[in-house]
């Protein structure tokens, strides 16, 4: 989807940025997919392996909506077999800061969190009465180097 002109109307799913920012790259797998490509471009089945327990359709969804977004690019090269690329794009380079500012705030504020979001047990109570507790791969605590 082409960027609007200055002097275009667009019409934005919320009247307001702090509404509207969160909405696109909010969800489960968004940021992952941001982080990964935070170290250069990459084809599907790296993104894939490098963030890990992400399914093949919403990896593929993740993408298309990021892209649709402007905050990822997706090159297709004429190759038998084809082969696909992802990057970020100038939007999506610029959310790098901000979102590395949010995950060092998650990672200095989270044992304060987890108990208000998942009870006074944290994770390992919520696991017990059947919840799913994602871990979030973005900083250290899940096995990767923190984004720093």
């Amino acid at each position: 989807m082409p960027f609007p002109l200055a002097d275009e109307t667009v019409e934005l799913d919320q009247p307001c940025p702090i509404r509207d920012v969160p909405d696109r790259i909010g969800d489960q797998w968004s940021l992952l997919v941001l982080e990964a490509l935070s170290g250069g471009t990459m084809r599907f089945n790296e993104l894939g392996r490098a963030i890990g327990d992400v399914s093949i359709q919403m990896l593929s969804r993740t993408l298309k909506r990021l892209e649709q977004d402007g905050f990822v690019s997706r090159t297709l090269f004429a190759e038998v077999p084809p082969r696909v690329e992802y990057a970020l794009t100038d939007l999506g380079r610029s959310f790098l800061t901000p979102m590395q500012a949010m995950i060092r705030w998650a990672d200095e504020h989270h044992l304060r969190s987890v108990p208000r979001a998942f009870g006074h047990g944290g994770r390992r109570a919520a696991r017990a009465e059947g919840m799913h507790v994602p871990f979030c791969r973005l900083s250290g605590c899940c096995g990767r180097s923190a984004m720093r």
